[in-house]
Order: C-alpha cells, then sequence, then structure tokens
C-alpha cells in the first residue's frame, strides 16, 4: 500500500521547487544583466566617440571656415557654422535616444517571468 508523503515531505518539496525557481530566475537575471552591461558599455562608447568627434570637427571646421568665408560674408558665416553644428548634435542625441528605447537595456525576459511567477502565486 502506497501513502501519499506527509505534510512534511510536501513542505521539503514545495522549499526544493520553490529554491529551484528561484535559482533558475538568478540565472536567467544575471545573463540578461551581462548583456545590458555590454549595451550599455556600447552605448556609452558611441556617446564619448560621438563627443570627441564633435569636438575635433567644430574646433577645426570652424577655424577653416570661418577663415575662408569671412573676406566674403564677414560675420554672418558665425551664426551658419553654429546652426549645422547644432543639427549634428541633435542627430546624435536621437541616435543615442533610439539605442536607449529600442530595449536593448531592459530585461524583457526576466521581467516577464517574474510577472509570470507573480500572477501564478497570486
Amino acid at each position: 500500500m502506497n501513502r501519499p508523503p506527509g505534510l512534511i515531505a510536501s513542505l521539503g518539496n514545495i522549499c526544493r521547487n520553490s529554491l529551484g525557481l528561484l535559482l533558475t530566475r538568478l540565472e536567467l537575471a544575471a545573463l540578461e544583466l551581462g548583456e545590458v552591461r555590454n549595451h550599455l558599455l556600447r552605448l556609452v562608447l558611441v556617446f564619448a566617440l560621438a563627443v570627441v568627434a564633435c569636438c575635433f570637427a567644430l574646433a577645426y571646421g570652424t577655424v577653416t571656415i570661418a577663415y575662408l568665408a569671412w573676406q566674403s560674408i564677414g560675420w554672418t558665416i558665425l551664426p551658419i557654422l553654429t546652426g549645422v553644428f547644432l543639427l549634428i548634435a541633435i542627430g546624435l542625441v536621437v541616435y543615442a535616444r533610439g539605442m536607449i528605447r529600442s530595449g536593448k537595456l531592459g530585461m524583457p525576459a526576466t521581467m516577464a517571468e517574474l510577472k509570470s511567477d507573480r500572477d501564478m502565486l497570486l
């Protein structure tokens, strides 16, 4: 005759299964955090390179164009150059925001699993 497991054995199984579920979720979170870290480092690198490129472009381009155009249009070359560099800066900010909004910095799989676990338990 096969008796069903007692209360203590059932509680032990629940604890073992809960621990296994927790470890699985932690492994998934660690994996996604690694991916998020890589995407964040790439974003920081792109931003730093964009800043350096803008600084060089601003310095060399502005001096060269201002020098060449000063005799023909005078001081109006300075607002023109400012507008050009402003458009470049806006383009880089839009690109960085696109990278952030693409969802590569989030943890969608981990969050979905945690939400399903919460829904199942409640």
